[in-house]
């Protein structure tokens, strides 16, 4: 209110105070999305037991007040990763900023986690998106060192391999703690200043208070039967939870009949280095499984990736979703699965070593059969993605019926694909491994509109290194000529010319040999956007322009917008730029009349690229705001950078310096550090602040 000429500010007030003498406008603006603080660690243990002493180091150690890495070692199932989950979970208040968790895979059939994989999911959990993750070890160390320099965080290093392998993932931060799990102790990571924690067999007081808690008063009702469960399971927390959750869902069974039971079956098999052997202890709760949880079991053990989720499991099983999704609850509760989310699942890697062995008493048929089914679910998964990003592209992959639609939009497309991503790379391996040439080819072709959006150039190199071979195997050439043909293009995007040149030449040439005039005008467009990027552009000219003449001939529409779109990019260099313009306007309008709102959206976005260059931000920024309001309801990262960058151009042409610093801001957020854009939009920020 005004008293006396002055503005005057009386009662309580939340959030900025701004004092005006005339108020014109009003914006609210709501605060930007910040990603939530993870706390990623599983549940902490329901039985835990004993282990005051190490609790009290680890207690210690941290009110030292000083950067704390614990080495916690000790043979497998010993409790090792039950015993850092009490210690973290009990902690969590020290650690506002986080806790972070992964499994390194020591023991896990596939061999152990990558640092800079591991490093990508840290990331992700920090907010960074899946775009912005650099490629290379080094790079993304820098960064996660960076995020993490003043944040008080714990993490969980579980089943850790090596010191190499933790010194890799260790934070910078002050007010950090380390801590990691191993059968090894590690003692690399001394020369970091790790602290250790040596983890034995329970002594019989504490096994016996363990099955206490797991079956109650009939471990006093039968002492001796009890007392020698616990010498049968030497002290093993494993094996003794394990007993403890079959007498506990056997209220019935008798502790001295379960005495007999470990006697005949034997501890033996998957032995430990104090001789204990699991295996045994694990098949008591396998050969109680009714025939339908023990197929679940055996079968979802041959899933490709860590982690699953019920449709994957019932395509693995070959039942039924909702009976799967009953059967893993069950598992669940006898300890033979983990939940690790909302109906999602994964085995303890003892236990899926396990789940496998008995697997491989089935045929290899059987086998197949299932390892089959759910790399083919995932690769069904990827088509119905690719064609929400992508519905008008043209395919060869069989799965791509005539007329088929995509069950979910684009941006729940996406979603799921950065979800999976480890288990769709994994899927095509695993048929790779299996000589399954005719699935491998096609994980590559259905993920050209995931590649396309996201850009994980690691991912999409590493499946055509298999792709291309598998279709040279089968003699597919139209298979052959349609990946090289998206290897040219991805090859183009980061400045690798002469890479793209050769697929591009090999792509044409099996095209015109086999008189494939799809394949060849998909290779002529690819080849002109080499000679554009080299900078050959009548070269580019008329590749392109006989490109679309094979388009216009045989279609589709939009494959003739897209060639349109790259023409009229060429006519502008060229310095024809009416021409240009004219070319762009048409292209954006048949990609409108196709349905492709991303193609129209890049057409808008080279129109406004061309007014830039020509000198008129202001018309540029028009179109570009267009393409973007496109693309952000797509949810198209990489896109979406490209339009944010010309917008930050735009902007310093019209001189609203501070735009521009939030444009080229908001494209770096969005673009891998690894891109060559990311370069180029780092130069102009700096130049800003000059």
């Amino acid at each position: 209110m005004t008293k006396g000429g002055e503005n005057v500010v009386s009662g309580t007030a939340q959030g900025p105070v701004v004092q005006a003498g005339s108020v014109g406008e009003v914006h609210f603006h709501g605060e930007r999305h910040r990603p939530p603080v993870p706390y990623q660690l599983p549940p902490a243990p329901r039985l835990f037991t004993s282990r005051r002493r190490e609790l009290a180091d680890l207690d210690g150690w941290l009110a030292a007040d000083e950067p704390l890495v614990a080495v916690v070692s000790g043979p497998g199932g010993v409790g090792k990763t039950s015993l850092a989950l009490r210690w973290l979970h009990r902690t969590k208040a020290r650690f506002p900023d986080g806790q972070l968790y992964a499994d390194l895979g020591a023991h896990t059939p596939e061999g152990p986690a990558v640092p800079e994989e591991v490093l990508e999911w840290f990331l992700l959990a920090l907010g960074v998106p899946g775009t912005d993750i650099p490629s290379g070890l080094a790079r993304r160390q820098a960064l996660f060192r960076s995020l993490t320099a003043d944040r008080a965080m714990s993490l969980l290093l579980d089943n850790a391999v090596s010191a190499a392998q933790v010194r890799s993932l260790l934070p910078t931060s002050t007010r950090s703690a380390v801590v990691a799990t191993s059968r090894w102790r590690l003692g690399g990571l001394a020369v970091d200043g790790a602290r250790f924690v040596e983890v034995e067999s329970f002594d019989l007081n504490s096994s016996l208070e363990l099955l206490e808690r797991a079956v109650g008063q009939r471990v006093a009702s039968e002492p001796d039967a009890a007392r020698e469960l616990a010498h049968l399971c030497g002290g093993l927390p494993i094996a003794l939870s394990v007993v403890g959750a079959r007498l506990s869902t056997n209220p019935r069974r008798t502790l001295s009949k379960e005495v007999g039971s470990l006697r005949t079956e034997r501890l033996a098999g998957l032995a430990l280095v104090d001789d204990v052997s699991v295996e045994a202890v694990l098949d008591l709760s396998y050969v109680d499984l009714p025939p339908g949880h023990a197929k679940v079991y055996r079968l979802c053990a041959l899933h490709p990736g860590h982690s699953f989720g019920v449709q994957a499991a019932a395509a693995a099983a070959g039942e039924p979703p909702r009976e799967v999704e009953a059967v893993l609850a069950d598992l669940v509760e006898k300890n033979l699965v983990a939940e690790v989310a909302d109906e999602r699942f994964r085995f303890h890697d003892l236990l899926r070593l396990h789940a496998r062995r008995h697997a491989d008493r089935d045929s290899a048929a059987q086998r197949n059969a299932a390892s089959r089914r759910v790399v083919e679910w995932y690769l069904d998964r990827l088509v119905d993605a690719d064609l929400a990003l992508r519905p008008t592209r043209h395919r060869v992959g069989p799965r791509y019926r005539v007329g088929a639609v995509a069950s979910a939009g684009p941006r729940a497309a996406l979603e799921w694909l950065e979800h999976e991503r480890a288990n769709v790379r994994d899927a095509c391996r695993v048929a790779a491994e299996l000589g399954w040439d005719d699935l491998v080819w096609q994980f590559c072709e259905a993920l050209w509109g995931f590649y396309l959006h996201a850009r994980h150039t690691d991912d999409w190199f590493a499946l055509h290194a298999l792709g291309v071979p598998a279709t040279v195997r089968l003699g597919d050439r139209e298979a052959e000529a349609k990946l090289r043909a998206q290897l040219t293009y991805s090859y183009g995007s980061l400045g690798y010319f002469a890479d793209e040149e050769r697929e591009g030449a090999r792509a044409l040439e099996i095209a015109e040999q086999d008189g494939d005039q799809q394949g060849v005008a998909v290779a002529l467009t690819e080849l002109g956007g080499v000679a554009q990027g080299a900078g050959d552009l009548p070269l580019a000219l008329r590749r392109l322009t006989g490109a679309r003449d094979v388009r216009r001939r045989i279609g589709p529409r939009r494959a003739e917008a897209l060639c349109g779109r790259r023409i009229g990019e060429v006519l502008a260099d060229l310095g024809r730029v009416a021409e240009g313009l004219a070319e762009l306007a048409s292209a954006a309008e048949l990609m409108a009349f196709a349905g492709d709102h991303v193609g129209q959206a890049r057409c808008l976005m080279s129109t406004g690229g061309v007014h830039l260059r020509r000198g008129d931000p202001a018309r540029a920024a028009s179109h570009l705001e267009s393409a973007l309001d496109v693309v952000r309801r797509v949810g198209s990262p990489f896109y979406e950078a490209e339009i944010a960058a010309l917008l930050g151009e735009a902007a310093e042409g019209v001189g609203d310096l501070p735009a521009a610093r939030r444009h080229y801001a908001r494209a770096l957020g969005l673009l891998d550090i690894g891109n060559p854009r990311a370069a180029t939009i780092t130069s102009r920020l700096a130049a800003l602040d000059r």
